[in-house]
């Protein structure tokens, strides 16, 4: 196995804020980055000496991204398998096709799950209205995913009563939904692991997140979980790196039930929301570990020195009748601000995030979330 150095050059299919931090962590390694992105402007854009501005679809364009950089990586997993399969043709693809074309389709990723023995809620894969009816009968309240273009949220859909899921999977618009019935929960967590092609692997201490309709409001490390719950949570993230054979990055979401067992919600192969902390917690964070596995070097140690929480910064703090008082926040005790340079603000859309660090779990919590509320005051209109 060949170790990619630093001083050779990263190509990453895809440029939002996760290329953006990644590509940061690159830069600061020693490395080139290119970037191929359907925005010319994206925020990965003043990270990156080349830009290809194509759709993910178009594969003689991650060809020519391959054909120029040393290893290629993503940062997105929604990328056609003939621009993946373009790509490998040129340079190392990490993490390969076959883990994406798994991965990417919620269908084929629940289905493999099952396969491999993996604890999940009941579900049901439908293709018609009527499917949909049936399922809704089978699993009692549920919720409808498209099984391809949703992300936060999107592309979803709650079932309470079995008339409501056939208009329920109409609404929606995709040829195939999953129906995944609804579970008492605890809390929700996630457990990042690295994999290099050598077969190491590091898992970072579980995290405890927080969403709002489908959106990650908040996630904070150490996530406080006893230590069976721990162990448990890292079995089940390394086992699928393992049998997934992914080489990078994948990030497992979880939930924890009310009687103790865990499931798995479902899999990233790149870097994640729920870890932006680890920029302030860990030795090591999820988007130098990323650049580390990719290019074969030794994985970085994912200890937690200090507790870290993070904030999502929706766009609209940007939308309302002022600006977000940014510097006003800047002069909290151990908050730092986080912005991905996105043009356009729109409601929902990730702009950036927030950061604090603590002594405690608790406290970075209680830091992240006061310096958050009062940037909504400060956006309200008055």
């Amino acid at each position: 196995m060949s170790i990619v150095l630093p001083g050779s050059t990263i190509g990453f299919l895809g440029g939002g804020q996760l290329g953006r931090m990644a590509a940061m962590a690159a830069r600061t390694m020693g490395y080139d980055v290119h970037v191929l992105d359907p925005e010319a402007q994206c925020p990965a854009r003043p990270l990156a000496s080349q830009v290809i501005t194509a759709p993910w679809g178009d594969a003689a364009a991650a060809a020519r991204l391959a054909e120029g950089v040393d290893v290629v990586t993503i940062e997105i997993e929604q990328i056609p398998l003939p621009s993946l399969e373009a790509a490998e043709r040129f340079a190392p693809l990490r993490p390969g096709p076959q883990v994406l074309w798994i991965v990417q389709d919620r269908a084929r990723q629940k289905e493999w799950l099952r396969d491999h023995g993996f604890p999940l809620g009941p579900f049901a894969v439908v293709r018609t209205a009527d499917e949909a009816t049936t399922a809704a009968r089978a699993l009692g309240p549920c919720i409808l995913k498209a099984t391809t273009g949703g992300y936060d949220g999107r592309g979803q859909a709650r079932v309470t009563a079995v008339d409501a899921a056939g208009p329920a999977f109409s609404g929606i618009g995709a040829p195939v939904c999953v129906a995944e019935q609804f579970l008492s929960l605890t809390a929700e967590l996630s457990v990042m692991v690295a994999r290099s092609p050598s077969g190491e692997m590091r898992a970072y201490p579980p995290s405890r997140n927080h969403h709002t309709q489908g959106v990650l409001t908040w996630s904070v490390i150490p996530g406080g979980f006893e230590d069976a719950v721990v162990q448990r949570a890292t079995e089940i993230a390394c086992g699928i790196a393992e049998q997934l054979a992914v080489v990078g990055l994948i990030a497992v979401e979880l939930f924890l039930l009310e009687d103790g067992s865990l499931c798995v919600n479902e899999l990233a192969p790149r870097p994640h929301n729920t870890y932006h902390h680890s920029e302030r917690a860990c030795i090591t964070s999820q988007f130098e570990q990323l650049v580390r596995a990719v290019c074969g070097l030794p994985l970085g140690d994912t200890e937690v020195v200090r507790p870290a929480a993070i904030y999502n910064l929706l766009g609209e703090l940007w939308t309302g009748a002022q600006a977000p008082d940014l510097a006003g926040v800047l002069g909290l005790p151990g908050v730092r601000l986080h912005l991905y340079g996105k043009k356009e603000a729109r409601v929902g859309r990730k702009m950036g995030h927030l950061s604090a660090c603590g002594d405690s779990s608790d406290v970075a919590l209680e830091r992240v979330v006061d310096a958050y509320r009062r940037l909504s005051i400060s956006t309200a209109e008055v």
